[in-house]
């Protein structure tokens, strides 16, 4: 909101200026058309100014509609609504309002400064002339500031975009693969039974396996519990925060045993999955082509990440521990009896899946008739040891020779027990073998809490060089959230440049000048420099959402800067003097730039102070922009005219 006015007061400001002047010199309030006259000059006064400012406003809205993927559609309609808005405002502001002023603004105009501004005046104007006088330290204070938050901002943390509230959880609970639906069911509902014991839950339920429609496709061994929360008003300690809570809920889940657990939220659980495939933040992701040795590089991956700061729920992928049963052939012993495997494996087959041996008819009706082993003879090791593979008709006497002349009885039997000619056990298999862009691939998980993505992930990836040797024709990749924030940083990086060039043209159109243009380019330094602080007093990162900001803030910190040089040169253009221009240009030009500055800051005071559900989110954006603003507007009342005076110190001599 407070952008939208900025173009509307900057010229009612100046009409009711000259109105009060026109009144203190005639003693009496203008007709309507000499109101009509005033107005219309004081109108094309600032016009231009106005204009030029708020198109650069539009201008730097550019970027955002370059950004694609998550970033684009989260921040696209807000783009388009402010453009929109604005060249709505626009049109108004240089017909409908100053019509609106010469039509309803009959009576007595009083020009004068009220209680606050008269204050500010009475402050700014010795101020002023000290830094006219002392402009190259006030320049080169400028200058350090701006360099030591550029410094700073390198070594903020990073994120894509800061993580929502959803005031949910969701725990992802995984137990040993191979583990009954049935068994799986009752460990679930012994979890429920415990989390429903913290006095903040309100209700929970779970997701576990495949459905019919396997949309979200999971073995029995794996849980999805989402766990709902009453209102912040019905719980025992309404202020508690929502980390000490998460750690509560966490201690409870593990005093259940057989699980482990990761501790998410339920959009931002389908959030990362659908960015990087993955439930959690990071995704330390390992390539090659022998099992085992990836397993054993995973794991070296999963103890050095679980050692950074700020590590959660680290974990690999439960890629092995399926059990299996594992025949064995001895195909000494196989060729004793004159089998071969295919007879072996043909058995097994019949006795674990089964085998049609013909069909029953109901009516019309018809169904095959299906042997095999019954559900606990086929897990009964011993049971299948005992099962009977058919030898040969010949009793293998073919490959044997002579059975009489090796000392065995010459009556073979018809058959023979497995055990004989394998050896049976249950082993650990793999549970799954995932591939990416044809190579096989192992995932280590890990969750952030307490600090942000980028920095985490800095980390990680300097401890796993250090700790972590990987043998040739492996490799280890990182994939999450942040991938999206490096994406997105590149396009800006491209695109931004290009809007600044764009704003410094329309600048050069306005003054046509590049001293000029490049006077009040400096604007957007030291904007960003109160961003900057901003943020860190607020100990927020650098995200996409900050990003925008800054953006946003580029364009706002031109106009003032616009308003005030434009009315520095006019009265430089009518003879006044060089330090007598720039302080009456200063002077004149306090209100509108104290009020635009004003109005808009407060606009995204609520988005920096919201504290509902997409407030984080706000957040960053609003706080970059406000103090932006804030820092905006000392440059544009500071050290512009410093940098304005040292620009034309020759044409004062």
């Amino acid at each position: 909101f407070g952008l939208i006015v900025d173009g509307a007061v900057i010229i009612v400001e100046n009409c009711l200026y000259h109105l009060g002047v026109y009144q203190r010199m005639h003693g009496s309030a203008p007709e309507l058309k000499e109101r009509l006259r005033i107005v219309h000059e004081a109108t094309v006064e600032v016009i231009r100014p106005s204009v030029f400012g708020v198109l650069i406003i539009l201008i730097v809205y550019i970027p955002i509609f370059a950004l694609t993927g998550v970033e684009g559609k989260m921040f696209h309609p807000m783009a388009f609504t402010v453009v929109t808005a604005l060249l709505a405002a626009l049109v108004l502001s240089v017909t409908a309002v100053p019509a609106a002023v010469a039509l309803f603004v009959k009576g007595r105009v009083k020009e004068r400064d009220n209680m606050i501004v008269g204050g500010l005046r009475r402050i700014y104007e010795p101020v002023l002339r000290t830094v006219l006088v002392y402009r190259w330290p006030v320049v080169l204070l400028a200058a350090l500031l701006v360099l030591m938050s550029g410094v700073y901002a390198t070594r903020m943390g990073t994120e894509f975009v800061p993580n929502l509230d959803e005031g949910d959880m969701a725990v992802h609970a995984l137990r040993i693969p191979g583990t009954s639906l049935t068994q799986a069911v009752d460990m679930q509902m012994a979890l429920e039974t415990r989390l429903q014991e913290i006095p903040e839950v309100s209700h929970l339920f779970a997701k576990l396996g495949t459905a019919e429609v396997a949309t979200d496709p999971m073995p029995p061994n794996v849980a999805d519990t989402f766990v709902i929360m009453k209102p912040r008003a019905e719980w025992p300690q309404p202020n508690k925060p929502k980390t000490q809570l998460v750690e509560e809920i966490e201690a409870a889940a593990k005093m259940v045993p057989g699980n482990n657990y990761e501790f998410t939220q339920p959009i931002q659980m389908r959030f990362n999955e659908l960015i990087a495939g993955v439930r959690a933040d990071l995704a330390v992701k390992v390539y090659g082509d022998d099992f085992d040795t990836m397993i054993a590089l995973a794991r070296q991956v999963e103890a050095a990440v679980a050692q950074v700061p700020g590590a959660a729920d680290v974990t690999t992928e439960q890629a092995t521990g399926l059990p299996m049963l594992t025949v064995t052939p001895r195909r000494d012993r196989l060729a004793w009896y004159g089998l071969d495997v295919a007879t072996v494996q043909e058995s097994l087959r019949i006795a674990m899946g089964g085998a049609t041996v013909g069909q029953v008819f109901e009516g019309d009706r018809r169904f095959d008739l299906v042997v095999r082993l019954p559900e606990h003879l086929r897990t009964d090791l011993q049971a299948l040891e005992r099962l009977p593979i058919p030898l040969p008709l010949n009793g293998g006497r073919e490959v044997l020779g002579d059975a009489d002349a090796l000392g065995v009885a010459s009556h073979m039997p018809k058959h023979i027990p497995l055990i004989e000619v394998a050896a049976i056990a249950f082993t650990e298999g793999p549970n799954q073998i995932s591939r990416e862009n044809g190579k096989r691939r192992l995932v280590v998980t890990a969750n952030v809490r307490d600090r942000d993505l980028g920095s985490f992930v800095a980390d990680v990836q300097a401890r796993v060089r250090e700790e972590v040797d990987v043998p040739a024709g492996y490799w280890i990749d990182y994939g999450g959230t942040f991938e999206q924030l490096i994406s997105a940083a590149n396009r800006l990086s491209i695109v931004v440049p290009l809007t600044l060039l764009i704003i410094f043209g329309l600048l050069f159109m306005a003054f046509n000048s590049a001293k000029d243009a490049a006077l009040v380019f400096t604007g957007v330094p030291l904007a960003l420099t109160g961003g900057v602080a901003a943020l860190a007093l607020r100990d927020l990162p650098l995200s996409i959402s900050a990003g925008v900001g800054f953006i946003a803030l580029s364009g706002v910190a031109v106009l003032n800067g616009v308003v005030m040089l434009s009315f520095i040169r006019d009265l430089r253009g009518q003879g006044f003097a060089l330090d007598r221009a720039i302080i009456q240009g200063a002077l004149r030009r306090l209100r509108p730039v104290l009020m635009t500055a004003l109005v808009a800051s407060l606009g995204f005071v609520p988005m920096a102070l919201n504290v509902g559900t997409g407030a984080e989110v706000q957040r960053p954006l609003a706080t970059v922009v406000i103090g932006g603003i804030i820092s905006s507007t000392l440059l544009t009342l500071l050290v512009l005219p410093a940098l304005y005076r040292l620009a034309y110190r020759k044409s004062a001599l």
